[in-house]
């Protein structure tokens, strides 16, 4: 392995030598410049990687951060869509609180009761839930995405790697913004708007942003009517900064997202390129959720030992309520099932970073972790007459103490060493009670099932070696760990428990940045351990379906990715990337040994080989300082499993391709713009899952699908003062 990894950084670094020989140009960056091309010009765009204030081009870490007003250039209104624009990140859905992400095909994550594998953090708090990844971006500043494993500095649940968004910060400065778009044909509108300002200058300055949006989707539901895939969100956000003294700033952050949605509205499809829209479940399943939560950062300097303190305290909570959803997927009435849960997660962090010398500074901090899950179900298998009351109590903790040490033995060289250590303790019970008919009348069995605990220990090491060759070129190379915590499967579910899942990584990257071309590549090598990747749905105890989650064993995957933006002319900018990815089991025994079954397939389910993204923005002056901004882009994906747990024959989606385009007015702070996504109205499926799964649940045999958003064209308008 180590043999692999310095052939790897021997390629890569002379690479990077040979791409210094491109030379600087003088032209400030153009219009929706990445943040990299930026951070060379101007030096004002930085990205909080490694918990510090950095340069992208000073990081050592294959890293993407896509700006606020990328976001709204390409109508991107969440984490989930945004995902087209980052190499290595994937993520899918089917339904308003459930999201599959992975980072180069590490940390996949299929239901929410799953420890996430990619962190998540909101201005560097963080967040357990993927579902937030489908919520609506509200008042963005940047997003960054972290690939690799990110436990040193960011705990576990990142061996995957991490995705931080960072909202807009009140300032001095007073700023209005605002924007309303309308879409067709499913009715897709969106408001939003946002004020910030001093109210007492350097002292006391508040942000407040809001937003609305609705839309029908493109599924309908052939059984009772209606749309299947409707969304709608309202969401609050305020953030106030407070500088009683020069040397303490107090920032409070609250915020409330309102979710409809609805849950797995899949169509029973014939095959992988029957792309119906039409679902015959006897309910629309609408869910609702209520994301809420409060933090406080709290940062002063202890200038006796050039030390900056930062202590951040959060709460975060989540209630979702499904009052009647279709449990047999079918026209048949046969199951019905509601439930509600509520998460509750409170965090609190203490980091001290220091400068010890002109070569030497650290990094340390602690952190604790306590996490409540509280689920209600209820089935009704209507064709018994047998009726199941389930609950499900979780509790988790987890201590860390982490710690960077940054050597910079002269400006050229940097070699940073860190080191993390999670203790966590996870802890389960809950309740089964069924009430079945007999011949003497309805009798009542069941009650509270045998606990469950999960316990571990870990460590994980980053080492990363930097080489800055100019001020435009760098190359860095990294190993590094990430763990993910194992988990619970529901109190019917027939296996109870599984352990945590792990990853190695070895990369070697390089870096270019100039006014007129960008350059980001690297190449990587996973090792990982006991992949939570595989689920099933199974007969539950008392009736009805259960999730099972398991390991399923080790992957081993390598790939490479690319970036790049050029500037032909000061007006005109082509942006890309581009992931290579190739990732497979190569021991399922741990799947066998709990299922009895085998794989039909090596590859992880819903994770493509390829990626890539292309965009072209073309700005012409129309009068004074007026412009118009002609913009196109293509996305693409290419092939994958669909969740399946056939033993013979794989079920592979297509690859697919999604073209989009905008033309966009400025004049002043006003801008206005007619756009479309998905333009040739290409059919894709977000989610897929094979007939088995069904068959081995005792239910009528039929593969499952959701197409993804077909054509969407509109109208936008927006204003900046």
């Amino acid at each position: 392995m180590v043999r692999f990894a310095t052939l790897l950084a021997g390629s890569i670094l002379a690479t990077g030598w040979a791409t210094g020989a491109i030379a600087a140009d003088p032209d400030t960056p153009a219009p929706g410049a990445t943040p990299m091309a930026e951070a060379a010009a101007t030096g004002d765009i930085v990205v909080t990687a490694r918990k510090r204030a950095e340069t992208l081009l000073d990081v050592p870490v294959a890293v993407t951060a896509i700006s606020g007003d990328a976001l709204i250039k390409r109508n991107i209104n969440s984490v989930r869509e945004a995902a087209a624009l980052s190499p290595g990140l994937n993520i899918s859905s089917d339904g308003a609180g459930r999201a599959f992400v992975s980072i180069r095909g590490v940390g996949v994550t299929l239901v929410q009761t799953v420890q996430p594998g990619v962190g998540l953090f909101i201005d560097g708090i963080y967040r357990p839930n993927t579902a937030y990844l489908n919520n609506p971006l509200l008042d963005v500043e940047r997003i960054e995405v972290l690939r690799g494993p990110q436990g040193t500095l960011y705990g576990k649940n990142t061996l995957g790697g991490a995705i931080n968004v960072i909202t807009r910060q009140p300032s001095n400065e007073f700023e209005a913004r605002g924007q309303a778009s309308y879409a067709g044909p499913d009715g897709s509108w969106l408001i939003s708007g946002s004020v910030s300002g001093p109210v007492i200058e350097d002292k006391l300055q508040v942000r407040v942003a809001a937003s609305h949006r609705e839309q029908d989707g493109f599924i309908r539901n052939g059984t009772i009517g209606g749309d299947s895939n409707r969304f709608e969100t309202t969401s609050v956000n305020t953030t106030v900064r407070a500088a009683p003294t020069e040397d303490l700033t107090v920032t409070l952050n609250g915020y409330y997202d309102y979710i409809v949605g609805t849950n797995v509205p899949y169509a029973r499809v014939s095959g992988p390129t029957d792309y119906s829209r039409i679902n015959n479940f006897n309910t629309l399943g609408v869910t609702t959720y209520h994301y809420y939560g409060a933090n406080a950062k709290i940062e002063t300097p202890i200038d006796a030992i050039d030390t900056k303190v930062t202590l951040i305290g959060a709460y975060d909570g989540r209630t979702s309520n499904a009052p009647d959803t279709d449990g047999d997927f079918g026209p048949l009435d046969a199951v019905r099932q509601a439930g509600r849960d509520r998460l509750a997660t409170k965090t609190v962090e203490l980091r001290f970073d220091t400068k010890e010398s002109d070569t030497i500074s650290t990094l340390f901090g602690l952190f604790y972790s306590h996490e409540t899950l509280s689920t209600d179900g209820f089935t009704n298998i209507k064709i018994l007459g047998v009726t199941s009351n389930s609950t499900d109590r979780r509790v988790g903790d987890t201590y860390a103490a982490f710690g960077t040490l940054f050597w910079k033995p002269s400006a050229a060289w940097e070699v940073a060493l860190g080191l993390r250590y999670d203790h966590e303790k996870r802890t389960a019970t809950g309740s089964l009670v069924q009430t079945i008919p007999t011949a003497g009348g309805p009798v009542t069995l069941g009650g509270p099932v045998d606990p469950a605990q999960i316990k571990s220990n870990q460590v994980e090491p980053r080492f990363t070696l930097t080489r800055h060759w100019d001020q435009h070129l760098m190359s860095y190379a990294s190993v590094s760990r990430g763990y993910r915590g194992g988990g619970f499967n529901a109190p019917t579910a027939p296996i109870r428990t599984y352990r945590g899942d792990s990853a190695w990584t070895y990369e070697v990257g390089t870096k270019y940045a100039s006014r007129a071309f960008t350059l980001s590549g690297d190449v990587f090598y996973n090792d990982y351990r006991h992949y939570i990747g595989l689920n099933s749905v199974a007969p539950a105890a008392g009736g009805g379906l259960v999730t099972v989650d398991l390991n399923a064993g080790h992957v081993h995957g390598y790939g490479a990715e690319l970036e790049a933006q050029l500037r032909p002319t000061s007006a005109w900018t082509i942006s890309g990337s581009f992931t290579y990815m190739h990732s497979r089991l190569i021991d399922s025994s741990e799947y066998t040994a709990v299922t009895g079954r085998t794989l039909s397939s090596d590859r992880l389910t819903f994770q493509p080989d390829w990626t890539y993204n292309l965009s072209s923005d073309y700005v012409v002056k129309v009068g004074g300082d007026d412009t118009l901004t002609f913009s196109a882009g293509v996305s693409g994906k290419g092939s994958r499993l669909a969740a399946t747990l056939n033993q013979t024959t794989p079920t592979i989606l297509k690859s697919y391709a999604l073209v989009n385009g905008s033309i966009t007015y400025h004049t002043g702070p006003f801008e206005f713009a007619v756009f479309a996504n998905n333009i040739f109205n290409k059919h894709y499926f977000e989610s897929y899952i094979e007939k088995t799964t069904l068959q081995l649940a005792g239910l009528p045999a039929s593969d499952l699908g959701i197409i993804g958003d077909l054509r969407r064209y509109g109208v936008r308008a927006g204003f900046k003062f």
